[in-house]
């Protein structure tokens, strides 16, 4: 029985899409588990199978689709009971779901998270409806909400804003999520202490714009200021901000970047394209000049600094002029690390609209040849590393092999960016998190190899190109 009275279930819940959609996860497990609801991860014993979708792009959204039919499944040859669908697929297509896959009992929308009880409480699939969130405060977790943290016991994505203001003619986040808000500052704070106490090495903050944090309670410095207070935390190693709006990236925010020692020198910068032309019908603003200019001001004031950017390729109207302008663009700024994907066309887009659409074919063969070139960039930029002994997060044994260990430079961020391959000098002493001195014998494209330096550990810090990043943790 839980705290209301009612009876508890055996719950399974499988996460789509981003980190953003992860933390919103975690705190409905959190929920669910404060409850008393017993947690499983084996879908074929739960009682209730819960989906947290991603609606983003068409491939996301089949994902999602594939997913809720799979678990659906388990309604007749598991022991489901329940087949509950959350997140921003519910947001686009709250109506279509319940009507097309009569398997779903209830949705909850990105909005609603705390109607995950209400929805599993019984497990019956009795769900009363619930009003748009334009119709109703909009959803923002605090610090005193649970969580339970999917991912590796070191390292954990903090959420500190929601929602978005820009009109970025290709995404649909304001329609699913509603208008940029963030979290108060000593929230996220409290947050962060408790994930330190609790073993949490690494923080990596996230929001839809993370620059804007703080802005809409008037604080036009608010993220450079959370960095610094994250830096001062006990038991941290590394804090990280990801998805930062270029016209937002003011000097301040360098400058805490710089100063603060547990700041790693990482900057995600979705800059979308180069051409003018493209970057007026993304409502995005710019050109190419103007990006170049952000990138080296970047790098002037936080050397050493990894600028990761992401470009869409194939958006309608992108001429082989405009393509070869974001080429020339990626060969002068040389991103440490970029990713390239394909337009997609959704309707509820205001990009939908636009005319001289770009064929799949050519999207995808300009997603190629522009890969091609930033894999030329990344592996010259890795093999600089070749020789020097650099700081790096230990993860625990790869899983290409047993006999490997993988690792991550502050310059390479959980999941998307490549890892460092340890193949020497780890033993049973070293700890998942830990941060250890490693001499780079080996580059890729994307990934690197190196060999940990076990007598650099403690207190000879000669290594660390910034004096006093490695912290030793005592055993």
């Amino acid at each position: 029985m839980g705290y209301n009275g009612a009876l508890m279930a055996k719950v399974g819940f499988v996460s789509l899409g981003c980190p953003k959609n992860l933390v919103d996860s975690e705190v409905m497990l959190g929920l669910l588990a404060r409850a008393g609801h017993q947690l499983t991860h084996e879908a074929q014993e739960a009682e209730i199978l819960v989906v947290n979708t991603c609606g983003f792009i068409e491939s996301a959204q089949q994902e999602s689709i594939d997913t809720i039919l799979e678990m659906a499944q388990h309604k007749q040859s598991g022991n489901c009971r329940q087949l509950v669908v959350a997140g921003c697929l519910v947001e686009r297509f709250r109506e279509e779901l319940q009507a097309q896959i009569p398997e779903v009992d209830a949705v909850v929308g990105t909005n609603e998270i705390p109607r995950i009880l209400e929805v599993c409480g019984t497990g019956n699939g009795a769900a009363a409806p619930v009003p748009r969130y334009e119709e109703r405060e909009l959803y923002l977790y605090g610090d005193d909400d649970p969580r339970i943290l999917t991912t590796p016991k070191h390292t954990a994505y903090v959420k500190i804003a929601e929602g978005c203001d820009h009109p970025c003619t290709f995404c649909v986040i304001p329609q699913m999520r509603g208008g940029f808000r963030s979290r108060p500052q000593d929230s996220v704070v409290r947050e962060a202490e408790r994930l330190a106490r609790s073993g949490i090495r690494e923080i990596n903050l996230v929001g839809q714009d993370t620059t804007m944090y703080g802005w809409d309670h008037g604080d036009r410095q608010g993220l450079a200021r959370l960095l610094r207070r994250m830096g001062e935390i006990e038991g941290l190693a590394w804090v990280r901000f990801l998805y930062a709006y270029p016209n937002n990236i003011y000097d301040g925010l360098l400058d805490a970047m710089r100063e603060t020692q547990k700041a790693c020198r990482y900057i995600d910068v979705p800059l979308q394209h180069a051409s003018k032309n493209m970057l007026s019908r993304m409502k995005r603003g710019g050109h190419r000049g103007s990006l170049l200019r952000l990138v080296e001001r970047i790098r002037e004031r936080v050397p050493g600094a990894a600028v990761r950017t992401t470009v869409i390729v194939g958006f309608p109207g992108e001429t082989e002029e405009d393509f070869q302008e974001l080429l020339q663009f990626v060969r002068e700024a040389r991103f440490d690390r970029l990713g390239a994907f394909t337009y997609s066309d959704e309707e509820a887009s205001a990009s939908f609209a636009l005319d001289s659409k770009v064929s799949s074919e050519v999207a995808a063969e300009r997603q190629k040849r522009l890969m091609q070139v930033q894999a030329e960039i990344s592996r010259r930029s890795n093999q600089e590393l070749v020789g020097q002994i650099l700081p790096v997060m230990a993860e625990g044994p790869s899983k290409e092999s047993d006999l490997l260990w993988e690792g991550r430079l502050e310059t390479q961020a959980p999941e998307i960016d490549g890892v460092v391959y340890l193949t020497d000098g780890i033993d049973e002493s070293v700890s998942p998190g830990e941060v250890l001195p490693v001499r780079i014998v080996e580059a890729h494209d994307y990934d690197l190899v190196g060999h940990a330096q076990p007598s650099a550990r403690g207190d000879d810090q000669s290594f660390a190109y910034r004096p006093g990043r490695i912290e030793h943790r005592p055993a």
